[in-house]
């Protein structure tokens, strides 16, 4: 026995805890001292770790361990109650768990790396003598931030939920979206030190097992210290990592992630970030709002259209101004050419340079909108670019045209439902005014080229980017060019690999067709009688 004890000790002495990983090398002893000694290694310069020694009724030796503020004080104390004051002599932890302590939530643990991460967690281990594991019980605290309306995908009609930084409220949340069996969670744990916790969530019997498989082996290979937000994963994963384009989507709607993993695809959730991740998508799906779908589809239908109009004004409108005004001026009918000429006419520097001012001011007021406050950053970002423009038009620096064409390029961008869509607008939109400066039309024109060819060889997951009009996939297009009824979608996307693609059935959507709708003819109202 004491070579055993001797040896496990030099096994712990040997050994650099850098990461959990490490732990696993280290089993829990039968001996409570022991155990206590190697917590309390755990606990050196750590204000808020917690060691709780106590005695069960018969004398048995016992303590708990925990991270304060973690757990909830309250039910740490009912439980000691609990097992300072059973009766009957329980020693093993099994009983205990069985009969005496009142927690739902339970787990074992044989390994200090198991009861480690458990505590980090949330979780208290117990430990008693002479049981060669230890118990960790769900007495978490309370939530730091309630369930609230997304800031990012504000909606008119909608639900208004939203998820927060707590993984399990978000999967509380879509399991309330999605009231079924075949809605699956895989977890897993990513970051040496973080030992963050993310899930991958999925729809079994509608995702292709391939999907999965291939999102779960990218993210096991992910090799970080620390994870703190989604968007460390989505680098890691993507399968372009030099595109300017988003190949995953996030979301703080549970009804977007919803909605998403009933077409085939996989939601990437991680502890501490309301942000949930979905892959795959296409270059479509960024310029879709939850909306177009809550709304009749013929002003769904308009709305979308007036988007794709919107999303190339954000990225050609100023750089088709530079080369009508640079190169093109013939193209103006000449009393607005004479307008633009008269309004450049104390303007020192080119077009370009003018929509470079501008460009940069506004991307500033931007930015500062969004660091400040909310309540004095909305007034900065408004009132901040009135002033400066008309400032600068006065001063002879930029033209009124040019406010005008990049003030509405900015507006058009904030028309885009998905941020990371707008960021992309943003960066291309130098890009495509630098060429439309050396170049004019011709340079835009070899631009939009470039750009179609690159998103044309562009896959997420594996899905082409721009999909489904390339590669053409008729059936699709009532989701893409318009927006059509639910009862003509009846089928899941067919240019993903699905295990199941009927999405409704035929009896309503059948009936729908052939009447032109629900008549009501079958109802019969009363009329009123004279003198009611």
């Amino acid at each position: 026995m004491g070579r055993r004890s001797s040896k496990k000790k030099e096994i712990v002495n040997q050994l650099q805890f850098q990461f959990v990983e490490q732990f696993k090398a280290v089993p829990i002893s039968g001996r409570l001292k022991e155990n206590l000694a190697q917590v309390q290694a755990f606990a050196t310069d750590n204000s808020d770790y917690v060691i709780r020694e106590f005695r069960l009724k018969d004398s048995v030796a016992a303590f708990v361990f925990y991270v304060d503020g973690l757990v909830s004080g309250e039910q740490v104390d009912f439980a000691l109650k609990e097992m300072m004051l059973l009766e009957g002599g329980f020693s093993q932890l099994n009983s205990l768990e069985s009969r005496v302590v009142a927690v739902s939530q339970m787990g074992q643990a044989h390994q200090f790396a198991d009861v480690l991460l458990g505590v980090l967690s949330g979780d208290t281990a117990l430990f008693v003598e002479g049981n060669q594991k230890a118990s960790l019980l769900g007495l978490r605290g309370p939530q730091m931030r309630s369930v609230s309306e997304p800031e990012l995908e504000t909606a008119v009609r909608g639900p208004r939920e939203g998820f927060i930084e707590n993984i399990r409220i978000n999967t509380s949340l879509l399991r309330r979206k999605l009231k079924t069996p075949f809605l699956k969670m895989k977890p897993m744990i990513v970051g040496k030190q973080s030992n963050t916790d993310v899930i991958i969530t999925y729809m079994e019997g509608v995702v292709d097992p391939a999907l999965v498989e291939e999102v779960t082996k990218r993210i096991e290979k992910i090799d970080i210290d620390a994870v703190f937000e989604s968007g460390y994963i989505e680098e890691f994963i993507q399968d372009n990592a030099h595109s300017p384009f988003p190949q995953l989507q996030y979301t703080e709607r549970p009804d977007t992630l919803a909605a998403s993993l009933l077409e085939g695809r996989v939601g990437i959730m991680v502890d501490g970030t309301p942000m949930v991740l979905i892959a795959p998508i296409t270059f479509w799906t960024l310029l879709q709002a939850n909306e177009d779908y809550y709304e009749r589809f013929k002003l769904g239908t308009l709305i979308r259209w007036m988007r794709y109009v919107f999303f190339l004004m954000g990225l050609l409108g100023s750089s088709i101004y530079i080369a009508v005004t640079t190169y093109h001026q013939a193209l103006l009918p000449t009393s607005l050419l004479l307008s633009v000429a008269a309004s450049r006419e104390q303007v020192p520097f080119p077009a370009v340079i003018e929509a470079f001012i501008l460009e940069i001011s506004f991307e500033a007021l931007r930015e500062a909108g969004v660091r400040l406050p909310k309540a004095v950053g909305q007034a900065v970002s408004i009132l901040g670019g009135l002033v400066v423009g008309q400032a600068a038009v006065e001063a002879g620096i930029v033209s009124a045209a040019m406010v005008i064409v990049v003030a509405g390029a900015g507006i058009a961008s904030f028309t885009i439902p998905r941020y990371n869509m707008t960021i992309s607008i943003r960066l291309l939109r130098f890009i495509f005014m630098i060429l439309a400066s050396l170049f004019g039309i011709y340079g835009i024109l070899v631009g939009l080229i470039i750009l179609i060819g690159h998103l044309a060889n562009l896959r997420s997951f594996g899905v082409p980017y721009l999909s489904p009009i390339s590669p053409l996939s008729t059936p699709d297009l009532k989701d893409v060019l318009w927006r059509a009824p639910w009862w003509m979608q009846k089928e899941r996307p067919s240019f993903m690999s699905l295990r199941d693609t009927q999405r409704m059935g035929d009896e309503l959507v059948d009936e729908i067709k052939r009447d032109g709708g629900q008549t009501g003819k079958d109802i019969d109202h009363d009329e009123p009688k004279k003198g009611e």
